[in-house]
């Protein structure tokens, strides 16, 4: 009996834990993050450049996109307001909704590049989020031309 009980500690907790987080899912109550569609255009430029991705939320709750971070330079999100351009911070995942950055609207700008990446390369980027923390993506860098046939 003795070597039972701690099993049966073990396992007690284990059904709690999985009990909380079924309970979780299946209402919805959180953000659910994926990333799709990410790609970089070859930079004209050697000290900027442009990214571009979707973020899709399938839970209940919004999270915010809080900074980007990554190895080639310095990166902010930008959106276009009337005809301007302007960093925007903390930008919004709605829930059961996108976050899309695309050619012509919002998008991620990689300003001091530490080096220019060429097409065929990939570009690791970090988005941090204030609820589901940190998701790294790796960002395939095409032609300067280059337009995704689902319209980012």
């Amino acid at each position: 009996m003795r070597r039972l009980a701690p099993v049966t500690v073990v396992l007690t907790g284990a059904l709690v834990l999985a009990g909380c987080g079924s309970g979780d899912s299946q209402n919805g109550s959180k953000a659910e993050l994926s990333v799709g569609g990410a790609y970089m255009p070859q930079p004209v430029s050697d000290s900027m450049a442009a990214g571009f991705l979707t973020v899709t939320n399938k839970g209940g709750t919004k999270d915010e996109l809080t900074s980007v971070t990554s190895d080639v330079g310095d990166v902010t999100a930008h959106e276009t307001v009337g005809s301007s351009m302007q960093e925007a911070k903390d930008v919004a995942v709605p829930p059961h909704g996108q976050l899309v950055f695309k050619s012509g609207g919002s998008h991620l700008m990689f300003e001091k590049l530490k080096r220019k990446p060429k097409q065929g390369e990939k570009v690791t980027v970090k988005l941090h989020f204030a609820e589901s923390g940190t998701v790294t993506v790796e960002m395939p860098v095409k032609s300067a031309t280059y337009s995704p046939k689902t319209g980012h």
